[in-house]
């Protein structure tokens, strides 16, 4: 098996120097070149696995040498050394397509790791490993396959990844499939709701405790960024962190160290970390309740999820599986859905999204009787049959778009609320929402 071999470009022999050695030690080829010009020319004769370069050259700098690769469909990751305290710089150059980023001085053990993540990355795409995951994103509207591309393009890199859009539009799918189809599959993905999480317990949960740190820690723990170590971390809700907690976790990220409660040292960590919300975060940062040195770290990459009445003409598709998936799980043959069914269904304006349609078919399922499921074995809440919205766009209306959403959201709470007898902890079951959440939206919409 032929050795790895890596370019390096840096114009200071003390650290090109540094980096022959270190990966050499480590049973990879380098060959090394001083300022830009140079790098191109070996480009051009050689194939690389792996290219680390600094961020300033003598005759440019990293970031165009990342657009020279790009630009010519070289398929092998960049890493990007950058001064210490230049995050913004490599935050920009992991936009351009950067694998990952070190900083100076450089720390040994992080090459290393950095290194071996990314031949692994370059050695998964050489070989061509079977992308088919278990999760898969519906949809043939152009806006759903070009968020697929996406997918395949982001799973390759370290970079971090916000995903945005509403509740139940399907994110932490997306997370998965993120994790799924990157060098990483094969280690943990860890998912963790932060809106579920009491603040005093956020640290040890997140970073681990040893033991006797605390009242009640009677064993050291691990956290979640040691459970997900060569994985993937996914923080659904990141915006319900609280302050205190965003310092810590943006010194994780930018560090790759973690300090569990109670402990002296830190611990070096590993993880991809991916982040969503369905709340607005930039004007989270306005307000001061989200750091914007944070919001900048987490979203250097943003994946938006559209809502269901975006995409209507999905619906029939992402229906039809759910309904098949949901019949399999309950032992029952698989009904039709009647034409003028997922014609009610495309009309609808889904709230709640996905999310929501899965619990409208699984309710019609266990209610209908016959071969097929009809309009009103949906009980969609839609007022005199009026459709809440055209097939992927939305109907003109004397009212504007805001107070209509509103309407039709009121509408489909009151029903919801009716079905579970004024329960609000099962209406937000059945929405697959907090019932802090619920009780929110009931107060906005002057329902309390």
């Amino acid at each position: 098996m032929n050795m790895p071999l890596t370019l390096v470009v840096d114009d200071e022999p003390d650290i090109l120097e540094l980096l022959e050695i270190t990966l050499g030690r480590m049973n990879i080829q380098t060959c090394c070149a001083e300022n830009l010009g140079a790098a191109r020319q070996l480009l051009a004769k050689q194939r690389f696995d792996l290219c680390l370069t600094d961020m300033r050259l003598p005759d440019g700098d990293g970031l165009e040498l990342i657009d020279y690769i790009q630009e010519r469909g070289l398929s092998l990751p960049v890493a990007v050394i950058t001064a210490h305290g230049s995050i913004d710089v490599a935050i920009k150059a992991m936009k351009k397509g950067a694998f990952d980023f070190l900083t100076k001085p450089v720390d040994l053990a992080a090459l290393r790791q950095l290194v071996n993540n990314a031949l692994q990355t370059s050695q998964f795409q050489a070989t061509g490993k079977d992308r088919r995951t278990r999760d898969i994103l519906l949809g043939e509207s152009a806006v759903m396959r070009e968020i697929r591309s996406k997918i395949q393009k982001v799973a390759r890199n370290q970079a971090p990844i916000y995903i945005s859009g509403e509740s139940g539009s399907g994110k932490e799918l997306v997370a998965k499939l993120i994790h799924q189809q990157s060098p990483r599959s094969d280690k943990p993905f860890v998912a963790i709701n932060c809106g579920a999480i009491p603040h005093e317990l956020m640290e040890s949960e997140f970073f681990g405790h040893k033991k006797g740190s605390f009242s009640g820690a009677i064993a050291d723990k691990q956290g979640f960024f040691q459970a997900a170590d060569g994985g993937t971390l996914f923080l659904d809700e990141v915006a319900d962190l609280p302050l205190s907690l965003q310092v810590k976790l943006l010194r994780a990220i930018q560090e790759k160290k973690i300090r569990p409660v109670g402990e002296q040292l830190e611990v070096p960590v590993d993880v991809r970390l991916l982040s969503a919300t369905h709340k607005e975060l930039a004007k989270m940062v306005q307000e001061g309740s989200f750091r914007q040195d944070l919001y900048y770290r987490i979203n250097v990459i943003e994946l938006h999820l559209p809502p269901l009445r975006a995409r209507a003409s999905d619906i029939p598709q992402i229906a039809t599986h759910l309904l098949a998936r949901l019949a399999k799980a309950n032992g029952l043959p698989v009904p039709e859905l009647t034409e003028s069914a997922l014609k009610a269904l495309m009309r609808y304006a889904f709230p709640g999204n996905v999310r929501e349609l899965e619990n409208i078919l699984e309710r019609a399922l266990a209610l209908h009787e016959g071969r097929c499921i009809e309009v009103e074995d949906l009980s969609l809440p839609a007022a005199e049959g009026q459709p809440a919205a055209e097939p992927d766009g939305v109907r003109a209306q004397a009212i504007s778009l805001e107070t209509y959403l509103a309407n039709v959201e009121k509408k489909a709470l009151v029903a919801v609320l009716k079905d579970n007898s004024g329960d609000k902890v099962a209406a937000a079951q059945q929405l697959g929402m907090t019932i802090r959440s619920l009780c929110y939206r009931l107060k906005k919409l002057g329902l309390e």
